[in-house]
């Protein structure tokens, strides 16, 4: 019987509005159990400086040229982060074995083999005097990955864990869309289309996965340039504007890649500045809605399965009622949410981090082949304990 272990995960995604952090307890491998699941939100000047320093952010250069305001940065993030894990652990009074740490993105670039999350895991580790595994995506790039993403081997556990209907994706909208296809006992002729070739279709793990491009990066950074709110809640401000097919038929294209950065879509960002506030909101939703369903179908167009192939969507963009509308229009398929089947779709990829922790630790893969790129399944992570 495998040994299970306590982990606290914590995510930042690109919305950069705070924390989410998840403790549950895994044996790393085949099993899970929810423990604590809660939100931190970022201080203003905390989001302020890091919005502000990610738009400064345009190459790789810029990480030498600003390294003195990142580092700065860092330790505010880091004390940031350190404060959330001694709220948990007080909430939840366990010995907490791991802290997965995943930091705060502000740069990647997949084929510079750079990416770059602010978070000073030993420094972590010193204020919380935790074992804490960070800095997760680098072995990915070291090994001809794309760093991203990396939640789809728990995808997995939970598709196998709830008994999820196969063959199912996961589609986490974050900042960036991501997705998970998990599928059983399929010969290589069901799955011999595909339309990335640095990533192959294996049996072993029964998973595909990649990022479609933007999911709520492009809406929230309408919302904030126009307004003072952060995102559109329940998508009410796209859902009382019209639609611009014009614009949109006219938008710069964004090419099918294995990965994105927020910086990917600036130039279709401005594309839409002529709009007004409430057309250009239902216009970049509609934009969004489109380019999810549309890659998928480019990717998985040929294939014989495809006609049982459902929809499980998770993370912040699930909550955008118009988004989800307008993806629902644009596809036959059969679509959830997550939390239809009993899984809080806020805290999945904090759990997933909690979980990816001990699989760094037990120095069993957390990328493959058919996720990332990668060129042979690899494990990733650095584990520190401060003494």
């Amino acid at each position: 019987m495998s040994k299970n272990y306590y982990s606290l995960g914590l995510m930042s995604g690109t919305s950069m509005d705070g924390v989410d952090a998840s403790v549950i307890q895994t044996d790393g491998k085949s099993s899970y159990k929810p423990i604590l699941d809660k939100y931190f939100e970022y201080p203003k000047d905390i989001f302020k400086s890091l919005t502000a320093l990610r738009d400064k952010i345009i190459s790789s250069k810029d990480l030498k040229k600003k390294q003195h305001q990142i580092k700065s940065l860092e330790k505010k993030i880091t004390i940031f982060h350190a404060k959330v894990v001694n709220d948990m652990l007080k909430k939840k009074r366990i010995n907490i074995d791991f802290v997965g740490f995943h930091g705060q993105t502000i740069f990647h670039k997949a084929e510079e083999k750079i990416t770059k999350q602010l978070g000073d895991g030993k420094l972590l580790s010193k204020l919380t005097n935790k074992k804490v595994v960070y800095d997760l995506r680098k072995n990915d790039l070291r090994n001809g990955g794309q760093g991203a993403p990396l939640t789809p081997i728990f995808h997995k556990l939970l598709v196998d864990q709830y008994k999820i209907k196969t063959p199912v994706i996961i589609l986490n909208i974050g900042g960036i869309t991501n997705f998970t296809l998990i599928y059983k006992e399929l010969s290589p002729a069901q799955y011999s289309s595909v339309n990335w070739k640095n990533k192959k279709w294996t049996k072993q793990n029964r998973l595909f996965a990649g990022d479609t491009g933007p999911g709520n990066c492009l809406i929230d950074q309408w919302i904030r340039k126009h307004s003072k709110k952060l995102f559109d809640k329940n998508g009410k401000v796209a859902k009382s504007g019209i639609i611009n097919k014009t614009i949109i038929k006219d938008a710069p294209y964004i090419k099918l890649q294995d990965s994105y950065d927020v910086k990917d879509f600036t130039e279709l960002f401005y594309h839409f500045n002529k709009l007004s506030f409430k057309d250009g909101a239902a216009s970049l939703t509609e934009y969004t809605a489109a380019s999810i369903i549309d890659d998928l179908d480019i990717i998985f167009k040929n294939n014989k399965w495809n006609k049982n192939l459902h929809f499980l969507i998770s993370g912040g963009g699930r909550k955008n009622n118009f988004l989800i509308e307008r993806i629902k229009k644009k596809t036959k398929k059969k679509i959830k949410l997550i939390d239809d089947l009993k899984i809080n779709g806020d805290f999945v990829e904090s759990q997933a981090f909690a979980y990816l922790a001990v699989r760094s630790y037990l120095k069993l893969p957390i990328s493959f082949p058919e996720t990332t790129g990668c060129k042979k399944p690899i494990t990733g992570g650095k584990i520190i304990k401060f003494k």
